[in-house]
């Protein structure tokens, strides 16, 4: 078991409905230690890889794409789920639905910060049915950049998108895959 799949057997609570709450140290209070480690296991795990910029998607997504690129030493880039007056010029738009907050939002990146010469690590915290990660996919391809990677802390396995995302040619590591979680016992089965 990797350290990351012990802290979710530690601090993660399953819920009803394949939902996996880790809010105590992933995506709402961050325990930064453990995003020094996931941001190091990225690095050793794509280190034959040169990358320009990381993209994620807001809010979960920053923290662990923040420390992320500290070891690749490369901007982070955040797909923003709602305008804001701020935002100005040319966007890159893409509709993206959330499987925990059953919910479509349009994501929104600036084109001035992704160009064709990007080559692109999108950084998330969960992968499940893979539209957060097909929006992101999307943004890069209409910028005309590339994506190098992707970096995935927890992939529910047992969901399609892992399956649709390798199936569609790219490099995917995900730091733990789950393949059965069961709410009644709180036990998790990790591939």
């Amino acid at each position: 078991m990797n350290f990351l799949e012990e802290k979710i057997v530690t601090d993660g609570i399953v819920k009803e409905e394949n939902v996996l709450k880790v809010d105590s140290f992933l995506n709402h209070q961050m325990d930064i230690k453990l995003f020094e480690q996931i941001g190091e296991e990225f690095k050793r795990r794509f280190s034959d890889e040169k990358f320009t910029k990381i993209l994620t998607i807001e809010a979960s997504g920053i923290g662990i794409a923040c420390i992320t690129a500290r070891y690749f030493e490369v901007p982070v880039v955040f797909a923003k789920k709602s305008k804001s007056i701020n935002l100005d010029g040319d966007m890159y738009t893409a509709e993206v639905e959330s499987f925990t907050h059953k919910t479509t939002n349009h994501v929104i990146v600036s084109k001035k910060f992704i160009s064709e010469d990007d080559k692109v690590l999108i950084i998330d915290d969960f992968l499940a049915n893979g539209c957060a990660l097909q929006g992101l996919i999307k943004i890069v391809n209409e910028a005309g950049a590339s994506v190098k990677g992707i970096g995935i802390a927890i992939e529910k396995g047992f969901q399609p998108g892992g399956k649709i995302i390798r199936n569609l040619g790219y490099r995917l590591e995900s730091l733990a895959i789950i393949d059965n979680m069961d709410s009644t016992t709180g036990e998790i089965l990790f591939r």
